[in-house]
């Protein structure tokens, strides 16, 4: 079961790139929600609800998936892509417009999504520092920081490109 969980309930087996697979249940709910015009406190529980929920299982399941698997991050483990594209949407939720267009949902959507893979993936500092942390919080650390990075070059990002 906690490999079940760990992995996002299957998404982590996928073949090809399992964190980027892992970062989609936080992207579409984001981008369903700000397409169809849900208030900003709707979105902020629903990404607060992923990253709790990503982060507690990360906690408690990676120990136990990294021995059975016997790597201490393993790259089926994604409930920390699940925590940290939410973070990432988290933060501008309440800063962006109510009446943003179809193309403008999808331009912060994609910029969002695209923001935190490249930071989860390329790990620059001091994100990679973060997996330093011992067992399932090294695995979640590195992803919460990638995903508040993300959040500020998107908030920044939307002041420029959406409230220009």
């Amino acid at each position: 079961m906690k490999r079940l969980i760990a992995s996002c309930f299957g998404l982590g087996w996928m073949p090809i790139a399992p964190g980027t697979w892992g970062s989609l249940p936080p992207v579409v709910a984001f981008s369903i929600m700000l397409h169809f015009g849900a208030p900003a406190l709707a979105i902020t529980l629903v990404m607060a609800a992923f990253i709790v929920a990503g982060s507690v299982a990360c906690v408690l399941c990676v120990p136990a998936v990294a021995a059975l698997v016997g790597k201490g991050d393993p790259g089926e483990v994604v409930v920390d892509e699940v925590a940290g594209q939410a973070v990432a949407y988290l933060i501008i939720a309440f800063l962006l417009p109510s009446d943003l267009s179809l193309k403008q949902c999808c331009l912060v959507t994609g910029l969002g999504f695209f923001l935190f893979r490249a930071l989860d993936i390329t790990k620059p500092w001091p994100i990679k520092k973060m997996e330093a942390f011992p067992e399932g919080w090294g695995v979640l650390a590195d992803d919460l920081l990638a995903g508040v990075l993300a959040g500020i070059i998107l908030l920044i990002g939307v002041k420029l490109l959406v409230t220009a």
